[in-house]
């Protein structure tokens, strides 16, 4: 059991703190007044006020955390701006987080998931430069009996060179791009000697193992891979190089996982693989056993999916303040009191949906129902 809370819990400080000190960042440029620094929710186990009187905590629940601001009635930064305005001072005001500009209260918020993207973009560069990155052309060995892939016409000795538009740089960028794929036909463009062709493969849906042992539906094509001429290429990159793919990695898994999530929402991707704290927990002991390179690797794709979940238009998440904001533009004014209560209140039954669906399918996938 300890092998799976620790890293969980190391893996969740990290990102979390580095997702409020986006939020934090921002604040202190704009000279917004900061009363609360906490990583985790409930009850504080420790915590030390600094000069500026920023209270930093550590709380029970480390399940996420907030950067709370002067005058702020709650975490979620709500705040009545008529009354804050009769209540505080002309120079209490100049700290009031409300009554900044609202392009300073736009990068404020978005500097939570900004954070987020850099800590990803950061990891995959140290990567990259010091450990290197491969890329080993992706050969197909075997073609395995009336599979999709001998239905579709791939052969052996073809060497796959995209996958659904995405050039496959690396054997270890076929079983990723199959993966997130959510159509329900691929495309593999595959050179075959001297041309270069293009094959619809319809991947069958079986009930496996993953790297880790865990059983998931995976798709599945019929292949099985090797190196070209059996040269494994993996090469340290230099800066230029290992910023422009680490850029890369961060925009396609975004892209990607925002794909899946709405292929999820209109049923055609399994919603089963969508896990909670008690998933992320299990898997990161598990990642954590192959050494410390797989698991800086996981926190970089924790960090993104952190990023990403916050900008969705939720109220109580980073992305629906950014929604209010652009009704606010948008209008002119910001939206009432009462308004933005009741966008409060969807947003925290979409939340406790997503909490509860997420955590029957850890339970699930733990095997307490089956």
């Amino acid at each position: 059991m300890l092998s799976y809370i620790v890293p969980f819990i190391f893996l969740i400080l990290v990102v979390v703190f580095i997702h409020e000190y986006g939020h934090y960042y921002f604040a202190k440029k704009y000279g917004v007044g900061i009363t609360d620094f906490s990583i985790g929710f409930g009850q504080e186990i420790f915590g030390w006020n600094d000069k500026s009187g920023t209270r930093w905590k550590i709380c029970w629940i480390p399940l996420g955390g907030y950067v709370k601001f002067f005058g702020d009635r709650n975490v979620f930064s709500q705040a009545d701006q008529e009354k804050l305005i009769q209540k505080y001072n002309e120079e209490d005001r100049k700290r009031l987080f409300v009554l900044k500009p609202l392009y300073q209260r736009v990068l404020i918020v978005f500097g939570g998931p900004l954070a987020n993207f850099i800590l990803a973009l950061v990891i995959f560069f140290s990567i990259y430069t010091f450990v290197g990155k491969d890329f080993t052309p992706a050969v197909i060995n075997e073609v395995q009996k009336d599979s999709p892939a001998m239905i579709g016409g791939l052969k052996q000795n073809d060497i796959i060179l995209e996958i659904d538009g995405n050039k496959v740089k690396s054997i270890m960028d076929v079983s990723k791009f199959i993966t997130m794929s959510t159509d329900d036909i691929i495309d593999f463009k595959v050179k075959r000697s001297y041309d270069e062709l293009i094959l619809k493969i319809k991947p069958d849906l079986v009930l496996g193992e993953d790297s880790l042992g865990n059983q998931i539906n995976k798709r599945m094509v019929g292949i099985k891979l090797g190196a070209y001429n059996n040269e494994i290429n993996h090469v340290k990159l230099g800066p230029a190089q290992a910023i422009y793919h680490a850029a890369h990695e961060v925009y396609y898994v975004s892209v990607s996982s925002l794909k899946y999530i709405g292929a999820m929402i209109f049923g055609k991707a399994d919603t089963s693989q969508l896990g909670g704290p008690i998933r992320i927990a299990k898997i990161s002991g598990q990642v954590a056993e192959f050494g410390v390179l797989a698991f800086i690797s996981m926190m970089a794709y924790i960090s993104i999916s952190l990023g990403l979940v916050n900008l969705f238009p939720i109220p109580l998440l980073d992305g629906g303040h950014l929604m209010f904001y652009a009704f606010e533009k948008i209008l002119g004014r910001p939206l009432s009191q009462k308004t933005q209560e009741g966008f409060f209140r969807i947003g925290m039954f979409l939340l406790l949906s997503l909490m509860f669906f997420t955590t029957f399918n850890d339970l699930k996938d733990l095997g307490l129902f089956n």
